[in-house]
């Protein structure tokens, strides 16, 4: 028997709701209407109600009708008839019109309601759960659509550009004419292998358990800005990085780089090309439960009606720089793996900050 699970009980005669409610407040969260107007005010203000019994023989409206009226405004609760009148007639009319799930005798005996309730609010937590998997299962069609499309599209661009190039150089004679193609072949391969780490990462996060080990992030970040360090002074930018740790952290180091590359990329590919101080800064504070990393950036900025949506699969705000769509959903779906956090602050034309929580999968220890 569940307690706190919530019960509507609709009946015209105030003795009857009055008795049900003596007899079941103990067990159950009772809320009760005289009219099925009523009623329906009362499933508009109480969503978790779980379980509806609905005397047949209401003024203005059976039973029957009003389930039939509800059930697609609310389709979740369990819809239980009360009546002394169990016909045949009325019984297949409730079915095939109201989609009751049980009826009940009048005058009712306490075993039966409260067998009554204890089956309906199993089947209701089954209807729920294959509900949300339903709708899991739709969202993930949805995306796969949106995937294959984008893959076909993303993938055959730079292809296309090759061909093109190999086309036009084998009518070509000068040196110099076919270097121009050569770069331009290598921009499109270069496009079509940071494609296909995409998809990696993409895939990654899909597949297999979490591969916990000690994570010394004075190490991981040492090897963070060496990684940078080429791009950083091509292109004047300014890479700080500062780091508090005094216990151990244990967590997937591979996911946890693949969060730090994708938000530290975004955050050298979207530097504003004419500011004069340009700088990306990575810190890391380590708790006792958690580590708090920040990504800050002076970069371009994010477009407060780009917010909500950056973190869509494919989704890009900006046509600066060459991108798949995939860096920020792939952050969104390594932190759901690592059961972390993010957080995003952003000025247009001014830069961005994420925020990312990480709790420690292991024990803590001192270092």
């Amino acid at each position: 028997m569940q307690k706190g699970l919530e019960i509507l009980y609709i009946d015209d005669e105030v003795n009857n709701l009055l008795g049900f409610k003596a007899s079941f407040r103990h067990q159950y969260v009772v809320h009760t209407a005289e009219t099925t107007a009523e009623a329906r005010e009362k499933l508009l203000a109480n969503p978790h109600i779980r379980v509806i019994f609905c005397d047949q023989r209401m003024p203005g409206e059976f039973g029957v009708d009003f389930f039939a009226r509800i059930k697609s405004e609310f389709p979740r609760p369990i819809r239980i008839l009360l009546t002394a009148y169990a016909d045949m007639e009325t019984v297949v009319e409730a079915v095939n019109r109201g989609h009751i799930f049980r009826f009940v005798r009048k005058p009712w005996l306490e075993e039966e309601i409260i067998s009554s309730i204890e089956e309906a609010d199993k089947f209701y937590i089954a209807n729920s759960m294959l509900d949300i998997r339903n709708e899991e299962l739709q969202r993930a069609y949805d995306e796969l659509d949106k995937f294959a499309y984008s893959v076909s599209h993303d993938l055959r661009d730079p292809l296309s550009g090759i061909l093109s190039a190999v086309k036009l150089g084998l009518e070509f004679d000068q040196v110099e004419r076919i270097h121009e193609l050569l770069s331009l072949m290598d921009d499109s391969l270069t496009r079509l292998d940071a494609y296909i780490d995409s998809l990696r990462d993409y895939y990654l996060l899909r597949r297999g358990e979490l591969l916990l080990s000690d994570i010394d992030f004075h190490a991981l970040f040492e090897d963070i800005g060496q990684f940078y360090k080429m791009y950083t002074q091509n292109n004047d930018v300014v890479f700080a990085i500062d780091v508090v740790q005094h216990t151990t952290f244990k967590s997937d180091k591979a996911v946890l780089e693949l969060i730090l590359h994708n938000l530290l990329s975004n955050a050298f590919k979207y530097q504003r090309r004419d500011a004069d101080n340009k700088s990306v800064s990575l810190s890391v504070n380590v708790m006792n439960d958690k580590a708090t990393i920040v990504v800050k950036d002076t970069g371009i900025g994010i477009a407060s009606e780009h917010k909500n949506d950056i973190f869509k699969l494919f989704f890009r705000g900006s046509d600066q720089a060459k991108g798949m769509g995939f860096g920020l959903y792939n952050v969104q779906s390594a932190l759901l793996k690592l059961q972390g956090s993010i957080e995003v602050k952003s000025q247009l034309g001014v830069g961005t900050t994420f925020e990312v929580v990480i709790p420690n999968k292991g024990e803590i220890d001192l270092l």
